[in-house]
């Protein structure tokens, strides 16, 4: 931690962070967390071959890590904005997997009444900002919301997502340009799962350290394990606690691994099978917090407890969605306009 520390003075890279201590409590709602999202996510997949859900579908699936730890780190009132890969980040800031089941199903029970789909939900209450499908767009919106922290005087910071292949995007390098200028509380994660609609990273980007792309600006910055779910709220407690005193920006890369295509229409063969076998196998984010746990001396009883714990959970949301009614045609005139 002391090495993150100087580095937030230097401006620069720190390498991969070092988890603490475990807290097996903590640990296991981080294992429950990544549990649901996985399970969720399935359902998901397996409601859109049923046809049950339309339009695009982005799924989460070997990804958990990365947003449970960033939000172990996160206070209440702290924002979230992300890309159209939002399933997981819903449930980890505490959305109903039962609204957000019915929105992807487009559904009046939905977070979004049935209009956003799986890509556009909102949440005032949890202080999530979206889903979004502009390949980048979010990231000014983030800093839009850091802005309003910084304005306001608070304390709060806002968590800004976006894969690797948005990093590149312009609008990125604008928003970390206005976020060092102003000192803004914006932590910038890169969720760098290799992979594009079809094109590695290694192919669309001349940079291969995503997480020295805020050099010029000078925000500080670090490369995190983002298949272990401790390193990775290890590092976010780092880069949080540095916007919130104040020192501006921060950038994570976390280097993590999705084991579905770019989206439910997207067979993925443009990488190799053995990669996704070694990755399941020998990396996977809930194998290894459930194999830290049991070193913990948490026995089968309580894992199998969480998981029909989360499977309950996961059957209501699915049948939840389906016998949600659809919209009422009004809808379509709702939210569209404010009145001055």
């Amino acid at each position: 931690m002391a090495q993150a520390a100087d580095t937030r003075k230097r401006g620069k890279t720190s390498g991969k962070a070092s988890p603490p201590d475990i807290d097996r409590t903590q640990l296991l709602a981080a294992y429950r967390t990544m549990l649901l999202i996985r399970r969720f996510e399935e359902k998901a997949g397996q409601l859109y071959g049923m046809q049950l859900i339309g339009g695009f579908c982005h799924l989460y699936i070997g990804q958990e890590a990365v947003v449970t730890g960033m939000t172990m780190a996160i206070n209440e009132g702290d924002e979230v904005v992300t890309s159209y890969r939002d399933h997981g980040h819903m449930l980890a800031c505490g959305m109903e997997a039962r609204g957000v089941m019915a929105e992807l199903t487009g559904r009046a029970g939905g977070y979004s009444r049935g209009k956003g789909g799986s890509m556009h939900m909102f949440s005032k209450e949890r202080h999530f900002f979206g889903g979004h499908g502009i390949v980048g767009a979010q990231v000014s919106i983030g800093n839009g919301l850091a802005f309003s922290n910084w304005y306001r005087g608070n304390d709060r910071v806002c968590l800004t997502y976006f894969g690797e292949g948005a990093s590149n995007q312009g609008q990125v390098f604008e928003s970390f340009n206005l976020a060092a200028l102003m000192k803004l509380p914006t932590v910038f994660i890169i969720e760098n799962n290799k992979y594009g609609m079809g094109t590695s990273v290694e192919r669309a980007s001349a940079s291969h350290d995503l997480s020295k792309n805020g050099t010029p600006w000078g925000i500080a910055s670090a490369q995190v394990d983002g298949m272990d779910v401790l390193a990775v709220k290890a590092a976010a407690e780092v880069a949080v606690a540095a916007c919130r005193a104040g020192k501006g920006p921060y950038l994570l890369e976390a280097k993590t691994y999705r084991y579905r295509g770019h989206s439910m229409s997207d067979p993925a063969r443009y990488r190799p099978r053995e990669e996704l076998q070694l990755m399941r196998s020998q990396h996977d984010c809930i194998d290894h917090a459930r194999h830290q746990l049991e070193e913990l001396g948490v026995d089968e009883a309580a894992f199998k407890a969480i998981d029909d714990e989360v499977k309950a959970i996961i059957q209501d949301a699915a049948d939840f969605a389906q016998a949600s009614p659809e919209p009422d045609p009004a809808e379509l005139w709702t939210n569209v306009l404010v009145e001055g």
